[in-house]
């Protein structure tokens, strides 16, 4: 016999949503924005999941201002909080994305992108080799919920710098 229950329907209805999401977004942009218009903007914003109040993420390795070769092994650090995989639904938890070489913090009302710069890390991984040309690189860690975007407030770690020889 098949046997539903609240978390059953409450995943389905996730998972549907984010297979709907691309259909959501508009390849047209304008100048400046990830997004056509301020009204489509308020309209495709997710709704953001609390953080706990003592939450934190971190960078154990490197140390910021390291020198090191590629591949180079990060680990990431998380306090207050959970670590689970991308699409669980769980109060006080989420995955690590990885910020490279980014000036800015993406959108904090959307989505993380996935992309070289932004690195997902959605089967609750807690560390990564990382491929990285020779020179000067920042790093930053930022936790997103069970859709990828970050909690409210957002739980951002330090920006590092490392050199890679």
């Amino acid at each position: 016999m098949l046997r539903f229950t609240f978390r059953t329907f409450f995943s389905a209805l996730l998972f549907a949503s984010l297979l709907l999401l691309p259909a959501c977004q508009s390849e047209e942009k304008t100048e400046g924005s990830d997004h056509d218009t301020e009204a489509e903007d308020v309209e495709h914003a997710a709704a953001r999941s609390a953080s706990a109040a003592d939450a934190r993420v971190y960078i154990i390795s490197p140390a910021d201002g390291s020198t090191v070769t590629s591949p180079v092994a990060i680990q990431f650090g998380i306090e207050g909080m959970g670590v689970v995989a991308a699409g669980t639904v769980e109060e006080h938890s989420g995955h690590h994305h990885l910020l490279i070489d980014l000036d800015e913090l993406p959108a904090l009302e959307y989505p993380i992108p996935n992309d070289e710069n932004h690195r997902h890390f959605g089967g609750a991984q807690t560390e990564t080799s990382l491929e990285l040309e020779p020179g000067t690189h920042t790093l930053q860690l930022i936790l997103g919920d069970h859709a990828h975007v970050p909690h409210d407030p957002a739980v951002v770690s330090d920006l590092i710098t490392i050199t890679v020889e």
